[in-house]
């Protein structure tokens, strides 16, 4: 799922996990709890002020960070903005 430019990427995780589990977005436990929100919207922000254009100095700055964590069951990766959900491995 690409993060739209109106989207934060913490309402993008939320988005795709609800939408794997159909739900709606607000039937899920909030993703305070399990990561710092802030933080990771943060940084993927891509805003059009003077700080972000600070933080995400370089081509594709952005496309380095790789963010992954576990929320409702799946396993989740944010690189770039982008957002993949599968559902967790077991561990063994």
């Amino acid at each position: 799922m690409e993060e739209d430019s109106d989207e934060s990427v913490v309402g993008a995780v939320v988005d795709a996990v609800a939408a794997r589990e159909r739900v709606d977005p607000v039937e899920l436990p909030p993703l305070y709890d399990i990561v710092d929100t802030d933080a990771l919207n943060t940084l993927f922000d891509r805003g059009d002020d003077d700080s972000a254009d600070e933080r995400n100095t370089g081509e594709g700055s952005t496309d380095r960070i790789r963010v992954t964590l576990q929320y409702q069951g799946y396993d989740v990766e944010i690189r770039g903005g982008r957002v993949e959900v599968a559902p967790m491995v077991p561990q063994m």
